[in-house]
């Protein structure tokens, strides 16, 4: 285990973890939950600082604590000693977990469209089509499996994966290595946007943002998920922490700039603008005519299955695949919907 998650294990070491959490609401004692971003706090995660200022988690009897991850493998580690009783964290990556043995079930669905993004400078590469992947230097990182789906969706767009070159960036070093014309494209998710932008025009160019989600990539990104155990054991606990982070999710949506307000009591080192900026980009990502009629957190089981055969065909698993069931859970949405 990482000095990381020895620390946070001793910090937590007092929460009442998913095995332990009761089923019953109790206004004298509120239940303890422990939820895990996908990364450090950013402006993306708005939402769910609102929740907490809002009171929408205590509204439902809910006692919760927000803790910091270095991306989704950390996540799932979390959620699966128990650190954590609940993590935010892809679909992609749920499906590969579990063909290595994790229990983990996603129960809503926060990105609706995934936010996989190619950036590049109006001076330079300037990808605006698919077709211009093809013979494209981009820089991404060793290990990711980004890259792995680009190249399936350039296969899917009758494209040759083969022609699409991949340097081995390091995340802190994309964004100069692109605005200094030491590559031509990097890859990033869409949040990185805003930043990029403003890099941009001190470069004299105009960004040019290619998010594969707008050129037909039907790929489910993050949301809400829990172990198997925590999802039989503690069903209404979850259904409640559910229902308020979705209520987070609309207040954020309605209203960026309370919201960016909000995740400042909790995270002051965050400036405002670049909260209200990225609580824009991340809410073209989860509201769509799916979630306008069926509220935010929905999924489609058919797309779960179309989401499933995406990674085992062209990212592969190392064990065996699961079956689409085994990576989502229903019933854990409100009723009534959360509507956008």
């Amino acid at each position: 285990m990482s000095a990381w998650f020895r620390l946070i294990a001793g910090t937590l070491c007092a929460v009442s973890l998913a095995g332990s959490l009761p089923d019953a609401a109790s206004a004298q004692a509120p239940v303890k939950v422990v939820f895990s971003l996908d990364f450090i706090p950013l402006g993306r995660h708005a939402p769910w600082y609102a929740a907490l200022a809002e009171g929408y988690f205590k509204d439902e009897g809910l006692d919760v604590s927000i803790i910091p991850a270095q991306g989704t493998a950390q996540v799932i580690q979390a959620v699966e000693s128990g650190v954590a009783t609940i993590g935010f964290v892809d679909v992609p990556s749920v499906a590969i977990a579990r063909s290595n043995g994790s229990r983990l079930k996603m129960v809503a669905v926060n990105y609706q469209r995934a936010p996989y993004a190619i950036f590049s400078l109006s001076t330079g590469a300037n990808v605006t089509e698919p077709k211009q992947l093809e013979g494209l230097n981009l820089g991404s990182g060793a290990g990711s499996f980004t890259p792995k789906i680009i190249q399936g969706f350039m296969t899917q767009k009758g494209l040759d994966p083969a022609k699409l070159t991949i340097s081995n960036v390091a995340p802190p070093a994309r964004a100069t290595t692109l605005l200094s014309g030491q590559i031509p494209a990097i890859e990033f998710f869409v949040m990185a946007k805003p930043g990029l932008e403003a890099g941009a025009k001190d470069a004299k160019a105009e960004l040019r943002t290619f998010l594969l989600a707008d050129h037909g990539l039907e790929l489910y990104a993050n949301g809400i998920a829990a172990t198997e155990d925590t999802i039989a054991k503690n069903p209404d606990v979850l259904k409640r922490f559910v229902r308020a982070g979705l209520k987070g999710w609309k207040f954020a949506v309605d209203n960026p700039e309370k919201a960016a307000a909000d995740q400042i009591k909790y995270v002051t080192s965050l400036k405002p603008e670049v909260i209200v900026a990225e609580i824009k980009v991340v809410a073209d990502l989860a509201v769509t005519a799916d979630t306008r009629k069926n509220g935010f957190g929905w999924f489609d089981p058919a797309k779960m299955q179309s989401n499933l055969d995406f990674v085992v065909k062209y990212v592969g698993m190392s064990g065996k695949a699961p079956e689409a069931t085994d990576i989502y859970a229903a019933g854990f949405l409100p009723n009534p919907p959360v509507i956008p």
